[in-house]
């Protein structure tokens, strides 16, 4: 044994008699939080309170690349194990046994969230094992915020829980991880409370995607980007637009703390379309566009990302006199049209069919010319109007003969 490990020892056995002197009774499996005061080769030497120190071993607290992240002054928690031969030890790990059972009963007195490995998916939620060998039961309703679809992801993962329920010395313990990501948000919502304001520019991270918008992640809670806020054109799928883990920039559309809600808009960062309207789309200028959707009254032609404009039912159908755009258009299709007036004040494009409208001109000619051509025309087969009826008049005077 070489001089350092002796003077350790000698140390270490000297503060554990002091220790033994002046701290009260622990229990098994109870929860401190002790001050670093010392640390050793192999272990951590903790103080509890006036003369009373403890000792842990010091692999427990190294992180995942081997290295010991603390110093003297830190605290950290740490539980009871045991105190023999004048020798108290503490452990960061909870185990089994009197100190389990013990640790899980006072975690549910006192709500101390516990650490528990996801082992299996069972019927109605999950089986997880905590404090060592006891097994407990989390219902999928309290296994994240919301469901997922693959709630198989979950196996094999450590997550923090709270117990809810706690009996038969350990035999039925229920777990909600639920429980701790709520307390979590709360806390990270009280203090986003007096920093978020509405009309503000945020970043987030797509957190989940539904029809009808995205959940975004803000730095703790979630933010709802509804479909119509996506951007400013039309958008089907939401799923073409956006992808989970996807950063974006969004602007705070509204705050509502008493129902959790918060509301984003991504459109409110981009241009404005509409501020060019009047520059890209003149009175009289010709465009092409595609048929978004038909009403009663019109058909809605999409000439860019948010740009709409209006093809009047009266400007359907030609000469023809029509009772619904779908007489003459189709939603989805690409037309020619041609811009009568602008009101950006309105937002409003009032369209014409360009083909159409040339269309009908040369074809009303074309009609009127086969329709004097067809007069003037005499079929040699057929004769004469005149001739037609002398013929029909001399068939029915033969009729009447031969009945005779």
């Amino acid at each position: 044994m070489t001089n350092e490990e002796k003077k350790e020892e000698v140390s270490f056995e000297k503060l554990l008699k002091e220790s033994e002197a002046g701290t009260g009774r622990l229990e098994p499996g109870q929860r401190v939080e002790a001050r670093i005061v010392d640390i050793g080769s192999d272990w951590v030497f903790l103080d509890l309170g006036g003369k009373s120190e403890g000792a842990l071993d010091k692999k427990e607290l190294l992180d995942e690349n081997g290295e010991f992240p603390f110093k003297v002054g830190d605290t950290i928690a740490a539980y009871f194990l045991s105190s023999r031969h004048g020798e108290m030890l503490f452990t960061t790990r909870i185990t089994t046994g009197e100190a389990g059972r013990n640790f899980l009963d006072h975690a549910w007195g006192s709500e101390i969230p516990v650490e528990g490995v996801v082992e299996r998916e069972i019927k109605g939620g999950f089986q997880v094992r905590i404090a060592g060998d006891t097994r407990a039961f989390c219902p999928y309703s309290q296994m994240g915020l919301r469901r997922v679809e693959d709630s198989s992801e979950y196996v094999g993962e450590r997550m923090s829980f709270m117990i809810t329920e706690y009996g038969e010395g350990g035999r039925n313990v229920i777990l909600s991880n639920r429980a701790i990501l709520e307390a979590e948000e709360r806390e990270k919502r009280e203090a986003l409370k007096e920093e978020l304001k509405e009309g503000m520019r945020i970043t987030g991270t797509v957190a989940s995607i539904q029809n009808f918008g995205a959940f975004i992640d803000i730095g703790g809670i979630q933010g709802l980007l509804p479909i119509s806020e996506v951007g400013w054109g039309r958008v089907d799928d939401i799923h073409d637009v956006l992808s989970v883990g996807q950063q974006l920039e969004a602007v705070i559309l509204s705050l509502d703390w008493e129902n959790d809600r918060v509301s984003l808009s991504l459109k409110a960062t981009l241009p404005d379309p509409w501020e060019r309207v009047e520059e890209r789309y003149p009175a009289g200028s010709s465009h092409r566009g595609v048929v978004a959707r038909l009403a009663k009254f019109g058909a809605f032609v999409t000439l860019e990302g948010g740009v709409d404009g209006l093809i009047h039912i009266s400007k359907l159908g030609g000469t023809k006199r029509i009772n619904h755009p779908s007489e003459a258009l189709e939603q989805g299709q690409t037309v020619e049209v041609t811009v009568e007036a602008v009101d950006t004040e309105k937002r409003r494009l009032s369209l014409r069919p360009t083909q159409e409208e040339k269309g009908h001109s040369e074809g009303e000619m074309a009609d009127e010319g086969d329709y004097r051509a067809y007069l003037q025309k005499t079929p040699a087969s057929m004769g004469t109007l005149g001739d037609i009826l002398k013929d029909k008049l001399a068939r029915a005077t033969e009729k009447k003969g031969k009945k005779k």
